[in-house]
């Protein structure tokens, strides 16, 4: 089994029901969400997932000089930008770009899959 993040990528400007149409379409995206999370702990590929804020809610740290140098805001300007993720234990990329897929349809957002080069 190998560890892989899926990426949720969205829009950097929201509106008020984030980057769905209407609130009826975001509350059936997080119950479609939802099932999908049941779905990935019952077949054991579950380790943990999450919603990001907004990416307002984000700073970057630099602290290669002396004194760490903060600031607000995300690091790249962009116009899409990762809203929520999952780490799943998937035996292959090709299960982790299946569940990619499902969760993609749920969330209704793109889904990058990275694996990761080993875990601390």
């Amino acid at each position: 089994m190998s560890h892989y993040l899926l990426a949720v990528h969205g829009p950097a400007e929201m509106n008020e029901f984030g980057n769905y149409a209407s609130k009826e379409d975001m509350e059936q995206a997080f119950a479609d969400t939802g099932a999908f999370n049941d779905k990935l702990r019952a077949d054991g590929f579950w380790v943990f997932a999450g919603g990001l804020e907004p990416v307002a809610a984000a700073a970057v740290v630099d602290g290669q000089g002396e004194k760490p140098v903060v600031t607000d805001g995300p690091y790249l300007e962009s116009k899409e930008v990762i809203g929520g993720f999952w780490v799943i234990d998937a035996p292959d990329r090709d299960v982790a770009l299946r569940l990619a897929a499902e969760g993609s349809k749920a969330c209704r957002g793109k889904v990058e899959v990275r694996p990761f080069g080993g875990l601390a």
